[in-house]
């Protein structure tokens, strides 16, 4: 198991953590999905099987659950998943019993009779609220007061989303807040053949640019479409711009597309990896972000990238004002035809990502929750 890896044990984490995975039920899992399978796949890496010192808890479903594949033991609750996140949210079934801590990887936030930790991705619904439905502002205020209310410790991605909630913490308190950040190293291999298949039955040559995010109005894909709309003419051939994601919610500019945009869906895995491998440059330009999961898969892969100032770039990208069409324009022309600044940005983004390892992040997490264990919650 190598040196720096937390000791389980009756001074270590006892009875185990009870990991919210609910997340994982949902169609569209996004990046909160990709957190808990990322958390889950380093804690892998660093436990043997039999110690494993999580379980899965998620509402049941029929047949084999999905969830058994990723290792840990599963715990169900006989709730179909609306009516336990509801459940959850007045307070009932309360949970952790035979468990020394729950973790909770959303504001889906559960009761729990032992310490309870907390993941807060992101507060961006506070700073753009016009990004969000009116339903989802309420849900996730209502998210937010009941996970400082019932967390003893709350886990964010980077030191921006950590400063926002300190602010709304009594100023002893803001110990509570804790950053860890995320892994990179999450995709597959890439599948070359797969990636050329899913290119050919788009129309996409083996030049492109690239786009990665759910389409909805936070991730600013009007911009930036009209940008790559402005910087099409200049480029040496009209490479395209190939959008992954599934569609969220809202006028995310899909029926507003100029030439040259090919919305790609949902792909698997292994062909997005692929993608990332092969793209001129990535651009990843939203609005707010807590961390910015696409900037560190396609640097990890090797791609330059464009990217508003996410915070999980680490200065690695080359940051582009997200309100600006011109300026993101002009960034996707040195992105993808720049030869010595695209070197540039592809060796920082290898450098940058090199640290950013799923086990690195288990790590800390299970630091943290022996400390709220051994009750320092």
């Amino acid at each position: 198991m190598g040196d720096g890896v937390p000791v389980l044990g009756p001074d270590g984490l006892g009875d185990g953590v009870l990991l919210v995975a609910e997340q994982l039920r949902r169609a569209v899992p996004g990046g909160i999905g990709t957190y808990v399978e990322g958390l889950v796949q380093g804690l892998c890496e660093l436990y043997p099987a039999a110690r494993l010192p999580v379980t899965l808890l998620a509402s049941r479903v029929r047949g084999a659950d999905p969830l058994a594949a990723l290792g840990p033991r599963v715990a169900t609750v006989a709730l179909p998943p609306r009516v336990l996140v509801k459940a959850w949210d007045i307070g009932a079934a309360r949970l952790g019993r035979g468990y020394s801590a729950v973790h909770a990887t959303s504001f889906a936030i559960p009761p729990a009779a032992v310490p309870l930790v907390a993941t807060v991705h992101d507060l961006a619904w506070r700073r753009l609220p016009d990004a969000y439905p009116a339903r989802g502002r309420r849900w996730h205020e209502a998210g937010l007061a009941r996970t400082l209310r019932r967390a003893g410790r709350l886990v964010v991605p980077s030191e921006e989303v950590a400063g926002e909630l300190r602010s709304l913490i009594p100023v002893g308190d803001t110990d509570r807040v804790v950053v860890i950040e995320e892994g990179s190293d999450h995709l597959p291999a890439p599948d070359a053949a797969g990636t050329r298949q899913a290119l050919e039955r788009l129309g996409v040559p083996a030049d492109f640019l690239l786009a990665v995010g759910t389409l909805e109005p936070r991730k600013n894909l009007r911009r930036l479409f009209a940008a790559y709309g402005e910087a099409r003419p200049e480029l040496p051939e009209p490479w395209p711009l190939v959008v992954v994601g599934p569609t969220g919610w809202g006028d995310a500019a899909e029926e507003h597309l100029p030439q040259g945009v090919v919305l790609a869906g949902k792909v698997e895995a292994a062909v997005l990896a692929g993608l990332y491998a092969a793209c001129r440059c990535l651009a990843y330009v939203p609005l707010r972000e807590g961390f910015g999961l696409p900037v560190v898969e396609a640097m990890r892969a090797g791609a330059p990238v464009v990217a508003s100032p996410v915070p999980s770039s680490g200065g690695a990208a080359l940051d582009v004002d997200p309100l600006d069409v011109d300026a993101l324009a002009a960034g996707l022309l040195v992105g993808a035809t720049d030869g010595t600044r695209r070197d540039a940005l592809i060796a920082a983004g290898r450098a940058r990502t090199a640290g950013l390892t799923w086990a690195r992040s288990a790590a800390r997490h299970v630091e943290l929750w022996r400390t709220v264990v051994g009750g320092g919650s």
